[in-house]
């Protein structure tokens, strides 16, 4: 049986109405011998310790979504409170130039010269409420502006290759400047499960059903094949998640998932700010009704 995602159906309208139509430096500079020395799946779940430590970061994703198209982004993060900050530029959409993304205080606002101005009253910021970003499946709430697999957190989808049963080992590449061991493997839902049933403690159960419910919200139809660079200091530096995904009601017809995402800086100070009242219109009702 299929996950199934729960969608909003205001949230296409209100991207339609933002986007104006729109086509549908981590760790050491080398990796360290004994990492080398681990078996793939030890060194992969090793990675995904060592994200637990992970509380801010900045990184860019490139690729292509079912929803989207191909897109280009830059965002940082943290984790207390939860805030995201991103420019996200995609290449089909009507509207040219970099939507500027911003969920703070539960709320998102939406700037940029990606920004449709006909429907921003003028003004240089949109903003709706209540707005979640970072969670999984139907938890998430980005109003259809974001595409599924850039609403959850790029820490927590570096851990799926934890549930694959043919990690591997590559071999040594340069990633952004840093030396990195590249392993690739594909995973299941069902092999997330499997893996949150054979934890031992409710912490680790919870864990386990973070990247569950993640890996849910990608919508992936069948297995997700992975590849994971991993840095000298055993942290994620890069991962690239393939594959397809199924159509939902609200959402999508399903297609090709094809996304990159760099690791930039691990635990950055980052400060993300709404935007100036006077400069933003409120639309946090369905902006069809009325």
């Amino acid at each position: 049986m299929r996950d199934s995602v729960p969608r909003r159906a205001t949230g296409v309208a209100f991207a339609a109405v933002l986007l104006g139509g729109g086509a549908a430096g981590c760790g050491a500079d080398s990796a360290k011998e004994d990492s080398a020395e681990l078996t793939p799946s030890a060194a992969v779940a090793k990675a995904a310790e060592n994200s637990e430590d992970i509380t801010s970061l900045h990184y860019r994703v490139t690729g292509t979504v079912p929803e989207r198209g191909r897109l280009t982004a830059e965002a940082s993060m943290k984790t207390e409170p939860t805030a995201m900050t991103m420019v996200m530029t995609v290449a089909g959409a009507r509207t040219k130039g970099g939507l500027d993304i911003r969920f703070v205080d539960e709320a998102i606002y939406l700037g940029g010269s990606g920004l449709d101005p006909a429907k921003s009253g003028g003004k240089g910021w949109v903003r709706a409420a209540p707005a979640v970003w970072g969670r999984g499946a139907a938890n998430n709430n980005s109003y259809g502006v974001l595409p599924r697999s850039l609403e959850v957190s790029p820490v927590v989808q570096s851990t799926f290759l934890v549930g694959s049963k043919d990690v591997r080992r590559i071999g040594t590449e340069t990633v952004d400047g840093t030396e990195a061991l590249h392993y690739r493997g594909t995973v299941t839902s069902r092999d997330l499960r499997a893996a949150q049933s054979a934890a031992k403690d409710k912490a680790t159960r919870d864990l386990r059903m973070e990247r569950v419910d993640q890996f849910v919200n990608q919508g992936v139809d069948g297995a997700l094949t992975m590849d994971l660079w991993v840095d000298g200091d055993d942290h994620a530096k890069r991962f690239r998640v393939r594959g397809k995904t199924y159509a939902t009601q609200n959402d999508t017809d399903g297609g090709t998932l094809d996304l990159t995402v760099t690791f930039l800086d691990l635990n950055p100070s980052v400060t993300v700010k709404a935007a100036p009242a006077e400069d933003t219109t409120d639309l946090a009702a369905d902006p069809q009704e009325g």
